[in-house]
């Protein structure tokens, strides 16, 4: 009998027996690893091994294991979800550090040079925009090291979006239109929150409107302008879901206009039935009255002269 097939054990390595697998031994690394960077390179390096063993026989438990490998990463790199995690863990909470910012990031990985930077600052100064904003227009690094040195800055995840894939499930329940509109996809859901990817940060308007649309809180995920519109590109190609909603709400929105139109002729059609008998009706009562008038007159008129 040929031995079953144990991903963790097999093509991950872990010879721990013991289940269910912490984040921490999922993504092999040590107990509350706290470095974001390492995080994600350990996650880089098991995504792509599992990522070998796609298009074979076990493509759906690779699926399935790449999508734990990012479900993993994205909470370790989430500094309030991660703290949330080790506590449960049995983690003693200690006082977080101050964070450093997406500038001091960049010039400690050596993802641009000062001057590249100060350049970014007169550019987003002149015409108004976020240094982010303007390091992505100028090209001044790599999209995904910027939008990663910015995700650690907020204490919040980066992905990549070409790293899993969406849960059909979950992508139709955000219309095509709201993705395109916020600039945003789901990603995963659990019980208690749906993380949504997004090159922006997400204002609490929209998060408030798609808690309301999942039923369950929404949670921002950072990923590049370009990797958001591949995914857009693939989950809600245009000509399909999105026409085929705006045919629905086209539909929607004639509906009552026709019942009421039908309303309304119906409405004619009985007037027109009922309209001629009534006025009949209506000049046979006055035709009686006046002839009951001149009646009572001439009684009245002949009572005189004969002395009735």
């Amino acid at each position: 009998m040929a031995k079953q097939l144990d991903v963790y054990r097999d093509w991950l390595g872990i010879t721990d027996s013991a289940r269910p697998l912490t984040y921490y031994q999922l993504l092999k690394l040590r107990q509350f690893e706290d470095d974001p960077e390492k995080t994600r390179a350990n996650y880089r390096q098991l995504n792509a091994h599992v990522r070998k063993f796609s298009t074979g026989e076990f493509g759906p438990q690779s699926q399935a294991l790449l999508n734990e490998l990012a479900k993993a990463m994205l909470c370790l790199t989430d500094s309030e979800r991660k703290a949330e995690y080790d506590a449960v863990l049995g983690r003693i909470p200690t006082q977080p550090g101050r964070r450093q910012t997406m500038e001091q990031i960049l010039l400690a990985q050596r993802g641009v040079t000062p001057e590249q930077l100060a350049k970014a600052r007169d550019f987003a100064k002149a015409v108004g925009m976020e240094v982010r904003d303007a390091l992505l227009q100028q090209r001044s690094a790599a999209p995904e090291v910027v939008m990663q040195a910015y995700a650690e800055s907020v204490g919040r995840p980066y992905l990549d979006l070409a790293d899993l894939e969406l849960d059909p499930a979950l992508v139709a329940k955000l219309p095509a239109a709201v993705a395109r509109q916020h600039s945003c996809v789901p990603v995963i859901a659990d019980e208690s929150q749906v993380l949504v990817a997004s090159p922006l940060p997400m204002n609490p308007d929209v998060e408030d409107a798609l808690r309301l649309r999942f039923g369950i809180p929404a949670r921002s995920v950072f990923c590049t302008p370009a990797s958001l519109n591949a995914a857009l590109t693939k989950y809600y190609p245009r000509g399909s879901v999105g026409a085929a909603t705006a045919r629905a709400a086209a539909k929607r929105r004639a509906e009552p206009e026709a019942e009421e139109e039908d309303e309304k002729a119906t409405a004619a059609t009985l007037w027109q039935r009922i309209k001629r008998p009534l006025v009949i009706a209506g000049l046979a009562v006055s035709g009686t009255f006046f002839l009951c008038m001149v009646y009572v007159y001439i009684k009245r008129i002949l009572g005189i002269f004969f002395g009735r």
